[in-house]
């Protein structure tokens, strides 16, 4: 057991506590951003005019009109910026352009005494537009060459002699949609200026580093002059972690300029129009099999949307790369990613980072593959588990791959998947119009940023004289329970009772130069800082008490807020009485922590290293019914065997593994963005700008038995008390329904046939894929209308 990951006697963490602020959640008193606004006296609110162009050249922008609107105050241009115009982390993005580049791209924003009268004020600018060619489509872009960033490669043997030897070679071409965040809280954020010229920004942001920093450079100033405080976020999912900098700059512009407090929060409208999602993927393929069904070659190439400018799409794209191979040995593999430069939002981070983009890639082949060599899908995945000792691609050991041969075999014992596969096949012999579908998926994925410069956080733990502690850190809390985390680190560590430990909010003048909250890293990172700063304190104290109870520094013990000598005579001294004495003998009662991840190397360039601390392992199995006539289906039953290490936070982590495996069920099958690629007036236009219209998992689309496990005596010797991360991984799970879909579509058909689903698998694609396979099986009762520009089918050739 290593220091980092060893438990104390009676430790907080691993014990089964409700989140920090459940009933501030519950009972609306939790403050979010713009709840703020009642605080702040003169309040300016901010409006953006919006571009009704894909792309075009703004030739006149008139702001007199908008002054003459009752209650404007000022119309902010980029004749105000006096720093640099960009919002960017490539400096690719003016905050303020001349050049439109997406439909409701924002040219300028008005500041009004109220919303309304900002609003009527964008309204009235006056702007010219010179129309330019957009391109708005993947293959659009493929078509013109249209590409940004690098263009990386991982890769491994020769796939093009492993294709040559394989004797059975199958090719392809998939897509999988993107994802809305819709976050609770759109994106909002207010910016004050004090007596001194100081900036303070709320902001909800999961980059409060990111944010001061590029509000300072728009500005002009350096970081030391700009604060960012993240009260909480109302969801992020990582639509906040870098697209938040852009709004929190016009916020400080604003109230430098005016000397007013300014607020800006989007509307749903805005936020979706003006916000990137996670991109869409289109994938070229080739795999190669033996007559076993182990994949022997793959070789693919990957497009990722980036949009119109680059945000985080790079390292999503090597994410994505790096796990492609998902839990599958591959001797010979090559994959090349591209991003394409397309007239929409800016996509960037949403939760997995490319990872299910990756997964996903593999995971389709291997389900439309499986039939076409006979095999069920859980079959053919488990031939092809990794085994250890193996490398992935990029060269990392794949450690600790005897856990997911134990999960799988648990999720499957556990979800009677032998059983009730023949209860499935004897329901669809008896039911012509209905079919259940049955699929077990496994999950690796990789822990830590691929950048490895992220890997590190900091934090401020202080200790009052009468032994209260107050917790600083530089994770935010979007509701997903860092702070309860960091709570339990901190009464580990110091050996108390959660009850005499507070959090204090996020804020870049506590604790500078922080990473951002993504990746599924907070936990380790964060709370690697935080039981830092409270061993320095411990030790510290550990040595005035082993003055009075007689002991040396490392026989004292610190249990539930007591502290002890082993073998001594003394009574017990108490929490509090020790720090007053650590107080009057001038002992220094707070620390900075810090922490930053061992172990990591990555070379970019060659796309090679060892860029994860760990893997974190999971499999789910999932059984759904489908409806003939419409493709509407439900989720019967979902199991789920998952790999959190030594839960910190049962409670937490549970909630985690649930809501991510059903926002990835919603990415997989119900969230259908649909963007305007007709060449009229609206073209690239999203048409999906609402729940109205864009559709979202909620409690129907619930597994109706759901059975969530965590893998026990799982302890993760490189992380903090032994515990796994859990934001990201679960997500991944949820390709399992996908998986489930195409076999009960397949249901419709003939024994043996493929099945081509789409990504995201909606009732229409399902009830199309059910439709074909129903054609097929009899091409004389083939449906009239149905779709006529289907994605191809997987081309099969033999080189036996």
């Amino acid at each position: 057991m290593s220091q980092l990951s060893e438990r104390p006697e009676k430790p907080a963490v691993g014990v089964k506590v409700p989140h920090e602020s459940a009933d501030l959640h519950v009972t609306g008193a939790a403050l979010y951003t713009d709840d703020l606004v009642s605080r702040f006296p003169q309040l300016l609110h901010a409006y953006p005019v919006q571009a009704e162009h894909a792309h075009a050249r703004v030739t006149s922008l008139r702001t007199e009109p908008a002054l003459k609107v009752p209650g404007v105050v000022r119309v902010l241009t980029a004749d105000d910026v006096p720093g640099v115009n960009d919002s960017g982390i490539h400096h690719d993005e003016p905050l303020f352009p001349t050049e439109v580049m997406y439909y409701g791209h924002a040219v300028c924003w008005v500041l009004g005494d109220t919303l309304e009268a900002a609003r009527l004020g964008a309204k009235a600018v006056e702007v010219d537009y010179e129309s330019l060619p957009s391109v708005v489509t993947i293959p659009d872009a493929i078509a013109t060459d249209s590409y940004q960033g690098e263009q990386p490669t991982v890769a491994r043997g020769d796939a093009a002699a492993g294709l040559a030897r394989s004797t059975h070679v199958f090719s392809g071409t998939f897509e999988s949609s993107g994802q809305e965040h819709f976050y609770i809280e759109t994106q909002a954020s207010i910016a004050q200026v004090d007596e001194s010229g100081q900036v303070f920004i709320h902001s909800s942001t999961q980059h409060p580093t990111e944010t001061q920093e590029v509000a300072a450079h728009v500005l002009g100033r350096s970081s030391s002059e700009v604060t960012v405080q993240c009260l909480r976020m109302g969801g992020g999912f990582g639509g906040k972690e870098s697209q938040a900098n852009g709004y929190a700059a016009i916020a400080a512009l604003g109230a430098t300029l005016t000397g007013r407090p300014v607020r800006v929060r989007l509307n749903r409208n805005q936020d979706i129009t003006m916000t990137g999602k996670r991109p869409d993927f289109h994938s070229v393929w080739e795999a190669g099999f033996d007559d076993d069904g182990h994949l022997l070659a793959l070789r693919v190439t990957m497009t990722v949307d980036g949009g119109w400018s680059l945000d985080l799409c790079q390292p999503v794209l090597s994410r994505a790369l790096c796990h492609v191979d998902n839990a599958y040995w591959i001797p010979d593999i090559e994959v090349h990613g591209r991003i394409a430069k397309t007239n929409r939002t800016s996509h960037t981070a949403f939760r997995g980072f490319g990872g299910p983009q990756g997964m996903l890639v593999t995971e389709n082949i291997l389900g439309e593959v499986a039939p076409l060599l006979g095999l069920t899908g859980e079959e053919i995945r488990h031939r092809n588990f990794y085994q250890p000792g193996q490398l992935t691609p990029f060269g990392q050991p794949v450690r600790q791959i005897e856990r997911l041969e134990k999960i799988w075999t648990q999720v499957l014992d556990e979800g009677r998947y032998v059983a009730r596969r023949l209860e499935v096949e004897a329901f669809n012999r008896a039911h012509p119009h209905t079919k259940r579908g049955l699929a077990a998926t496994p999950v690796k994925f990789g822990i830590s940023f691929n950048l490895t410069a992220f890997n590190q956080a900091g934090a401020l733990v202080l200790v009052y004289k009468d032994g209260s502690v107050l917790v600083n850190h530089g994770g935010t809390e979007m509701g997903q329970g860092l702070h309860t985390k960091m709570l339990q680190v901190a009464a580990t560590a110091l050996g108390l009772p959660l009850s005499s430990v507070r959090l204090a909010p996020t804020r870049t003048d506590k604790v500078p130069n922080t990473s951002a909250t993504s990746a599924s890293t907070g936990a380790d990172l964060n709370g690697g800082a935080v039981k830092n700063a409270c061993e320095q304190i411990r030790e510290r104290l550990a040595t005035v008490a082993s003055g009075v109870l007689g002991v040396p520094p490392n026989d004292v013990r610190f249990v539930d807020g007591q502290v002890h000598g082993l073998g001594s005579s003394h009574e017990p001294l108490q929490w509090a009485d020790l720090v007053k004495t650590a107080y009057f003998h001038r002992v220094q009662l707070s620390a900075a922590g810090y922490y930053r991840t061992e172990g990591l190397h990555w070379d970019n360039a060659r796309f090679q290293g060892e860029p994860f601390k760990y893997f974190a392992y999971g499999a789910a199995l999932a059984e759904v019914e489908v409806d003939g006539f419409t493709g509407a289906y439900r989720t019967r039953r979902v199991d789920i065997v998952h790999d959190a290490g030594d839960s910190m936070s049962p409670l937490v982590d549970l909630g985690q593994i649930e809501g991510g495996f059903v926002q990835g069920a919603g990415w997989l099958t119900l969230e259908d963005q649909r963007w305007d690629a007709s060449n009229g007036p609206t073209r690239g236009r999203l048409t999906t700008q609402a729940a109205s219209t864009y559709k979202l998992p909620s409690f129907s689309e619930m597994p109706e038995e759901f059975n969530v496990t965590m893998f026990a005596n799982a302890t993760e010797e490189g992380a903090v008390y032994g515990s796994k991360a859990v934001g990201e991984p679960p997500l991944m799970l949820a390709i399992c329904v996908r998986e489930a879909l195409r076999n009960a579509a397949g249901a419709f058909g003939a024994e043996g046939a493929t099945v081509h689903l789409g990504a995201p698998a909606t009732a229409e694609a399902v009830f199309w894929a059910l439709d074909t396979a129903r054609a097929q099986a009899a091409p004389d009762k083939a449906s009239v209308g149905a779709p006529t520009s289907a994605v191809p089918q997987p081309v099969m050739a033999s080189n036996r």
